[in-house]
C-alpha cells in the first residue's frame, strides 16, 4: 500500500483514507459478518489428515488488495503469452518432440515424470488445446515486478473462493465500492461456460452439452465443485453418472441417455478410466479415454497437461517461451537452482539457510524448507534429503514479497500475498477476468499462504479507470 518513503500508493489513497478514519468496532463487527456469510453459504476446505479440523472455513481478510489498470494490462499480456507457450510446449511433448530434440528440456524430466502420460503420446487433442483453464501464481517484490511462482496446468482450484469474496465485500462495504471504479469478476461463470463450450469436439451438435465430474462429497474442494456447476448451470455429476456406448459418453438421467460432450473434469488423470489408469478406481469412467482418443469428448484440462506445471519445468519456462513464441518473458521466473545440476546442488547445501527449498512435484505448501524461519534440525533433515535425492528438489532465493494491509487480531498490519488470476483458453480466443484470489500468509513473517497452511484468502480489485 505504501512507497518506500512511507506515502500512499495513489491506488490506495482512498482506502487509506477509510481505514484512517474507520473505528475498530466497525471493523471487528465486519470481520464477524464476514464469518457469518460465509458460514451461511457453506464455504468449506477439507485438510486431509488433520482429525481436528476436516471442514473449516478459509480465513478471509476483509480489506481487499488493490492493483491498477496499468499493472493488470501488464499482467494480462504475460499471463496470455505464458499460457500459450505452456500449450505448445505440451502438444510437442507428446508429439514432434522438437524441444527435446533441441536438448533444451532434458529427456529424463519428461519421461520420468509421474505425469507424463505414455498414453496421450502421438494423440491429438479437440481444437489442439491442452491447458483450458490455468491458475498462474504471481508473487510482487517491488513496484515494477512480478514473478511467475508457479504454473498450474492441471486443475487450479480457488475461483470459488474469487467469486463469493466479492459478492461478500459488495454487501459488506457497499460505501467503499461506490469510491472506487473496480473492475468486475462476476461475468467469470459465463466467461467458463463459453470456453467450455467453444472446446466442444466437432462431433458435437451445435448446442453442446458440458457437464462437471467431481470425484464426490469427501473431495477437499467439493464445495467448489457444486458451487462452479451451480453458477454455469451444468449438471453436477460423478463417474457412476456416465457411462461411454460406441466411444460415445452418455449420463443418466430420469429421461434416458443424454449425450455428453465437454467433461470439466475435477478428477486426476489417474482415477479417469479403470480401463486405462488405476483398475481399482471406482471414481472414473471405464471407456472414457476411448472416447476421448475418438475425439467424440472433450476433457478440461486435457489428460497429461501435468508434464508441464511440475516445478521442474518451471525452471525451463524462459527458454519454452523463447523457444515456441521466439519472445523474451514478460513475466519473470523466480531464479531457480536445479538441484540435479552437481553446481548447483553444491551451493544449495552451502547455503541451505538462506534458501526456499520445495519437492519438485510438492504442492500445497508441504514438502518445503523456509531456510531462515526453519529450525536447524529442518534444515538438517533438507540437507539429508538433498543428499539422498537430489533431483526431487528445486531451490529459491527467499524474496522479500509484497505485503498488504491485513486485518489480524492486533490491527491493521502487513502480510505477504499472492496471486491467482486465472486463464482460460477456448477454440474462439484467451479470456482473463481482472482480478483473481489473493492469498494472504495470516501468521507475522509468513511467506506460505496456502489455505491448509492456515492462509487466508481477500478480495482482489483492479481499479477499470
Amino acid at each position: 500500500m505504501s512507497l518506500a518513503d512511507g506515502s500512499v500508493r495513489t491506488a490506495y489513497a482512498k482506502l487509506a483514507r477509510w481505514l484512517k478514519e474507520a473505528p475498530a468496532d466497525l471493523l471487528n463487527y465486519r470481520v464477524e459478518e464476514a464469518e457469518l456469510l460465509f458460514r451461511r453459504i457453506g464455504i468449506t476446505f477439507a485438510v486431509y489428515g488433520d482429525q481436528q479440523a476436516q471442514e473449516r472455513l478459509i480465513p478471509f481478510d476483509i480489506i481487499p488488495r488493490i492493483i491498477t489498470n496499468d499493472e493488470w494490462t501488464r499482467l494480462s499480456k504475460g499471463l496470455e503469452q505464458r499460457v500459450d507457450a505452456l500449450n505448445r510446449y505440451i502438444a510437442d511433448v507428446y508429439g514432434r518432440r522438437e524441444i527435446l530434440k533441441a536438448g533444451i528440456i532434458p529427456n529424463d524430466l519428461v519421461f520420468q515424470n509421474a505425469a507424463f502420460r505414455p498414453e496421450m503420446a502421438g494423440k491429438s487433442v479437440p481444437h489442439d488445446l491442452w491447458v483450458h483453464i490455468a491458475g498462474i501464481d504471481i508473487v510482487r517484490v517491488d513496484a515494477e515486478t512480478f514473478y511467475v511462482l508457479e504454473d498450474n496446468a492441471r486443475t487450479p482450484s480457488g475461483v470459488s473462493y474469487m467469486l463469493e469474496n466479492r459478492e461478500v465485500m459488495i454487501r459488506l462495504f457497499p460505501e467503499l465500492f461506490a469510491q472506487h471504479r473496480v473492475a468486475p469478476v462476476e461475468r467469470y461463470a459465463d466467461e467458463l461456460l463459453a470456453t467450455l463450450r467453444s472446446l466442444a469436439p466437432r462431433s458435437a451438435p451445435a448446442d453442446p452439452n458440458v457437464v462437471l465430474l467431481t470425484p464426490g462429497i469427501y473431495n477437499s474442494a467439493y464445495y467448489e465443485h457444486s458451487f462452479l456447476a451451480d453458477k454455469l448451470g451444468i449438471e453436477l455429476v460423478e463417474g457412476r453418472d456416465l457411462f461411454v456406448r460406441d466411444d460415445v459418453v452418455y449420463m443418466r438421467t430420469t429421461e434416458g441417455p443424454q449425450r455428453v460432450d465437454v467433461i470439466y473434469r475435477r478428477l486426476d488423470d489417474e482415477f479417469l478410466d479403470p480401463l486405462v489408469f488405476r483398475p481399482d478406481s471406482a471414481l472414473g469412467v471405464p471407456g472414457l479415454i476411448s472416447a476421448y482418443h475418438a475425439q467424440n469428448v472433450t476433457l478440461t484440462n486435457a489428460i497429461g497437461t501435468g508434464v508441464a506445471d511440475d516445478k521442474a519445468i518451471y525452471s525451463y519456462m524462459p527458454e519454452i517461451i523463447k523457444f515456441y513464441l521466439g519472445e523474451e518473458p514478460i513475466l519473470k521466473n523466480v531464479p531457480t537452482h536445479r538441484c540435479r545440476e552437481p553446481e548447483a546442488l553444491a551451493y544449495v547445501l552451502d547455503h541451505l539457510e538462506e534458501l526456499v527449498v520445495k519437492e519438485v512435484h510438492g504442492s500445497g505448501g508441504y514438502g518445503m524448507l523456509v531456510g531462515p524461519h526453519a529450525s536447524k534440525e529442518q534444515v538438517e533433515l533438507f540437507r539429508a534429503k538433498l543428499k539422498a535425492s537430489p533431483g526431487g528438489f528445486i531451490a529459491q532465493p527467499t524474496l522479500a514479497l509484497s505485503t498488504c494491509p491485513t486485518y489480524v487480531n492486533s490491527g491493521v498490519a502487513p502480510r505477504h500475498v499472492d496471486l491467482r488470476p486465472f486463464v482460460l483458453t477456448g477454440s474462439d480466443g484467451v479470456r482473463i477476468v481482472p482480478g483473481g484470489l489473493t492469498r494472504v500468509a495470516m501468521k507475522e513473517g509468513s511467506l506460505v499462504v496456502n489455505s491448509s497452511q492456515g492462509g487466508g484468502t481477500k478480495d482482489t480489485w483492479v481499479l477499470d479507470e
